[in-house]
């Protein structure tokens, strides 16, 4: 097990069933991670506050007392903690719920343990690589500012998510080229994810809408993926 990480790395579980916490709770333990448990969603918020320095949380979306969008919606009014969500729900509708409300990562029951913990490590690798990364990115009205993990469209400040911070990045930085769904997830996820390539288009659909007008930077290519393109006129 790896000691230093179970020093420094605390993880969140919120979920009703016993079963499912302890399932996840022992895959993450055998990783090296600290985890904490709560049964419910005002549980989860009571542990969230004692526990400010968690690395990451993950919520169950069916919960007694408050759901999980609703314990999402409140730490996300003072925390940027990777919040990962759990759910039977696989609508597109949920996704796209789960990650307008400022959910980093969604995984729908039933699900590989093993996976899940895989999604945890990329989610945590890649938070820990932007937050020591510096510079600035730059494509027509858009700045990305990767110190502060800040986007600014026209100079107004637009809230993201970790992952949608991390497909804006990847696509300015591989501007003008045509991206395969399997190259995006390679690169923004860092490992595959079989028969869940509609996770892009739904982080992409997100991102669109919140760049307005500059969302039309990125272009559909049909039965492939996208390619980020700066044109002199956004479409409006």
């Amino acid at each position: 097990m790896n000691t230093t990480k179970a020093t420094l790395e605390k993880i969140i579980i919120a979920d009703d069933e016993m079963r499912m916490r302890k399932l996840v709770g022992d895959f993450l333990k055998k990783d090296g991670y600290q985890v904490v448990e709560a049964a419910d969603g005002e549980e989860a918020l009571q542990v969230f506050y004692e526990n400010k320095d968690a690395a990451l949380v993950i919520l169950d979306v069916m919960m007694p007392k408050y759901n999980g969008y609703e314990v999402l919606k409140e730490i996300r009014e003072t925390s940027k903690v990777p919040v990962l969500m759990l759910t039977a729900k696989s609508a597109e509708e949920d996704e796209l719920s789960a990650f307008s409300g400022g959910a980093d990562e969604y995984v729908t029951k039933p699900f590989s343990p093993k996976i899940l913990v895989a999604r945890v490590n990329a989610l945590l690798r890649r938070n820990a690589v932007g937050e020591e990364s510096g510079g600035k990115l730059a494509a027509g009205g858009i700045v990305i500012d990767e110190n502060a993990h800040e986007v600014y469209v026209d100079g107004g400040s637009i809230r993201m998510s970790v992952k949608e911070f991390e497909l804006l990045c990847y696509f300015i930085r591989n501007k003008g080229l045509a991206l395969s769904r399997e190259q995006i997830l390679s690169g923004v996820w860092e490992f595959d994810f079989l028969g869940e390539a509609r996770t892009i288009d739904t982080h992409v659909k997100m991102l669109r809408s919140k760049l307005g007008k500059y969302g039309s930077y990125i272009k559909t290519i049909w039965g492939m993926g996208y390619k980020f393109e700066v044109d002199e006129e956004p479409t409006a």
